[in-house]
């Protein structure tokens, strides 16, 4: 008689290994962590500043993004309870630490802080 052990919890079946073999995202991080004579790959940057944007210019607009992210966070905040809700003011309070330092600059240089 011979019996079949049941697939074990948190095991890949045969599908799912077929699948990843075939994945692209698989191969690459395979590659990463295991060939060690590849060369490494630039990072491609989805979002550059413009080169032409003067040094408070970019402040500035750090500043008020960081004001929009704030206002997002500080909405989610106010709809969430316990635990959830620290979280996304801890979001807010580290928001407005970054802002402040943005801002810092700014008000040395007696720019205008938003």
């Amino acid at each position: 008689m011979t019996t079949t052990l049941d697939h074990l919890p948190g095991t890949p079946d045969d599908d799912e290994i077929k699948f990843l073999q075939g994945s692209e995202a698989a191969r690459r991080a395979l590659d990463y962590y295991l060939k060690e004579d590849t060369e490494p790959v630039d990072d491609v940057a989805f979002f550059e500043a413009n080169p032409h944007v003067s040094s408070e210019e970019a402040l500035v607009h750090a500043s008020d993004l960081l004001r929009s992210a704030a206002a997002i966070a500080y909405e989610l905040a106010n709809n969430k309870l316990g635990g959830t809700r620290d979280l996304a003011f801890s979001v807010v309070y580290l928001i407005d630490m970054a802002k402040a330092m943005l801002e810092r600059p700014l008000q040395l240089a007696g720019g205008k802080a938003s």
